[in-house]
Parts: structure tokens; sequence; C-alpha cells
């Protein structure tokens, strides 16, 4: 995949998690700048979500840890579990609130 490819795939994903925490009504606030969204919760804990360019990879951090994303051709596959992106943040924004959070791209 080029650098402009990943880009653009990190573009419409970053976007469409915005969307899936606006949709989810809960109580966090996405902001993102330059290949970096960061969602922000209350009490003030964050996650965040980064391009890593030169390695074609999105990663994921959060309280719990971080976690490695590459594309698959169609969606970002944790690469040692193979856990689904979405699957993922549902999992951890859940362990933040304390309540079951199902995330869905748009």
């Amino acid at each position: 995949m080029t650098e402009s490819q990943f880009l653009r795939n990190v573009e419409l994903t970053l976007g469409q998690i915005e969307s899936a925490i606006d949709d989810a009504r809960i109580a966090a606030e996405c902001s993102v700048s330059a290949f970096v969204l960061t969602i922000e919760f209350d009490d003030g804990a964050r996650i965040v979500v980064n391009a890593q360019t030169p390695m074609r990879q999105l990663w994921l951090a959060s309280r719990s840890g971080g976690i490695h994303f590459g594309f698959d051709g169609t969606r970002w596959c944790d690469l040692r579990s193979g856990e689904e992106f979405f699957v993922a943040l549902s999992r951890v924004v859940s362990e933040e609130l304390g309540q079951n959070v199902v995330l869905r791209p748009r």
C-alpha cells in the first residue's frame, strides 16, 4: 500500500470513529489533528488512535495498553490477535465507561 493510500484509509477510519462515538451518545468528545484522534472522557481519561505511517499501522492506546493494527485490504486487524479494530475499540471504550458500548463504522 502506498503512503497516500494508507493515509486515505486512516482518514476514513478516523472519521468513522468520530461518527461511531457520536452515534453511541456516550460521555466522550473526539478531536482530530494530524492523523491523531483523541477520545476524551468526562473523568479526563483518554484513548488515542494514531497513524504510524512508516509501518503502515494504526495504533490504539488506552489505560489498558496499546494495540497495533494492520490493514488487510478491507479492515484494520490487531497484528497479534486478529481482532477487528471496531471490536477492539468497543471493548476498550466499554472498559473505560464500565458499561457495554458497541461502536460500528458507518
